[in-house]
């Protein structure tokens, strides 16, 4: 119905003398719904190729939009958030492609548009094109350079693979290690191809990484990406930005042996060391036993030789320097002559010895007489007199000087002590607490106070408010009150001037 509309307009000309108004009318959903239909009917599914212009990754929403073009015609696409995960090559700016989907119309803004279901890049120029464009980006960012490449373990105890379980290539890595230096593996199986393959092996690097140390599963010392030969397409999984960056990441030593000796992917770059087959890397992994073996009993020969050689040169030495030694019996001889010598004159200093404390013993004798005795005896008891009496004399002196020494301390303390003071007429007074009051000013009508003598404290009240009084001005005629006078009863009087 939408066709024969269009072809019934097309057919009407403008000068035609038919009324106008027998043109059937459409409003604008119409007419768009119309041409959406005609042209998906007419190109329901396309395959095109073209160059991706104004690619800016996703939107918001997830979707992708760009545009195809060539020399002479531009294209707008889009492409679903669903069908942009599971792509295996993304767009990029500049990239040529081939691109499969349906050719629809878009409403809103009155164009047509391809909804892509599949990407690949326009033969192996193109594909070739993106690597260097991405290993130019990731090289600017320093995922390549030499400074961040980790040693490899000479001897690891367990070494993780990443790589398919069901290839040869594990078979070929399992069997080099077995005839070199048979080690723990632990394998990580992934798909090394196809859509999800380049997220799984980034996976694999990152999990062997988060292993703890001293864990169930043991961590690897080295990790090694593995995978056979194949074409650019079939090894495109290692030329992903995720696989780059983990292998980059990695903080354990990682080997790349990724296809074969000619094929070379991004992870080679970013890997601490490239093997050009898996064999290769599983060489580079371990030594070879039998070798270390050979090595170590070499050393241990050398090291055999290097001993006995320093012995029988020490004994060289020990020899030349034996035959520059006097003989024994000339060494001796000097010291058994001096020995003869002696021990001719011991007999006669032995008597000569005895007699020497004979006589000292004969004079000592003499000297303990019991009139002697008697004599140093009573010379010492009177020592021992006299020495005591000079301590007691000593020990009273002492005892004088300590007394006398308390006695002024006394006197100074009295000196210097308020009770002093009282003692000379003057009285202290307190207020109710205990503190002493030092002004008129600080005493308040009817307050409890408390007045010290040097005999003892007596309670008053104050009878009026405390304030100071002007100083009476002595007369001139006045006398000067004889010391001791004042009040005949032996009183202070008042202090606030009573």
């Amino acid at each position: 119905m939408a066709k024969s509309r269009i072809t019934g307009d097309a057919e009407a000309r403008p000068d035609s003398a038919a009324p106008r108004a027998n043109i059937p009318e459409w409003s604008v959903s119409e007419l768009s719904a119309a041409l959406k239909k005609t042209v998906e009917d007419a190109y329901g599914y396309v395959r095109v190729r073209g160059e991706v212009s104004g690619f800016k990754g996703p939107s918001p929403s997830g979707h992708c939009y760009f545009r195809l073009k060539d020399d002479r015609a531009v294209l707008e696409g889009v492409i679903w958030k669903g069908v942009w995960g599971r792509m295996r090559v993304k767009p990029e700016e500049g990239l040529d492609v081939i691109v499969s989907g349906k050719l629809t119309t878009f409403a809103g803004s009155s164009k047509y548009q391809l909804v892509i279901d599949t990407l690949e890049p326009a033969g192996v120029g193109a594909l070739m094109k993106l690597l260097e464009e991405r290993k130019k980006k990731l090289a600017a960012e320093g995922l390549f350079d030499e400074a961040r490449k980790q040693l490899i373990p000479f001897l690891p105890r367990v070494i993780g693979v990443v790589t398919s379980p069901t290839g040869a290539v594990i078979r070929d890595i399992l069997h080099r290690l077995a005839d070199r230096f048979p080690r723990r593996v632990l394998v990580w199986p992934v798909r090394v191809q196809g859509e999800n393959s380049a997220a799984e092996v980034a996976n694999a690097i990152a999990g062997f990484n988060a292993l703890a140390e001293g864990g169930a599963l043991p961590r690897p010392d080295l990790i090694i990406v593995a995978r056979g030969g194949g074409s650019l397409e079939d090894l495109w999984s290692f030329n992903e930005e995720i696989v780059v960056r983990a292998a980059a990441d990695s903080m354990i030593p990682l080997i790349s042996a990724v296809g074969h000796e000619t094929d070379v992917t991004l992870i080679d770059f970013a890997a601490d060391r490239r093997a050009p087959t898996p064999s290769a890397a599983a060489e580079m992994a371990v030594p070879v036993r039998a070798e270390l073996m050979a090595q170590i009993a070499a050393l241990t020969a050398r090291r055999l030789a290097c001993w006995q050689r320093g012995v029988e040169q020490h004994r060289k030495e020990l020899y030349l320097l034996s035959r520059a030694l006097p003989a024994l019996d000339e060494l001796l001889a000097v010291p058994r002559q001096r020995l003869d010598a002696c021990a001719g004159r011991l007999p006669r200093a032995l008597r000569a010895n005895a007699q020497l404390h004979h006589t000292q013993l004969t004079r000592i004798t003499a000297r303990l007489l019991p009139r002697l005795l008697k004599l140093r005896l009573a010379r010492s008891s009177e020592i021992v007199v006299a020495l005591e009496k000079r301590g007691k004399l000593a020990r009273k002196n002492y005892m004088q000087r300590r007394w006398d020494r308390v006695r002024s301390a006394e006197q100074l303390l009295k000196a210097f002590s308020y009770q002093g003071v009282l003692a000379r007429g003057f009285a202290l007074v307190r207020d109710g607490d205990g503190h002493p009051l030092r002004s008129a000013a600080a005493v308040g009508n009817r307050m409890r106070l408390e007045i010290e003598f040097f005999d003892g404290r007596v309670g008053a009240t104050a009878d009026g408010e405390g304030a100071p009084q002007p100083a009476a001005k002595p007369k001139p005629s006045a006398k000067p009150r004889p010391r001791g006078g004042g009040d005949k009863s032996g009183g202070q009087g008042s202090l606030f001037g009573a």
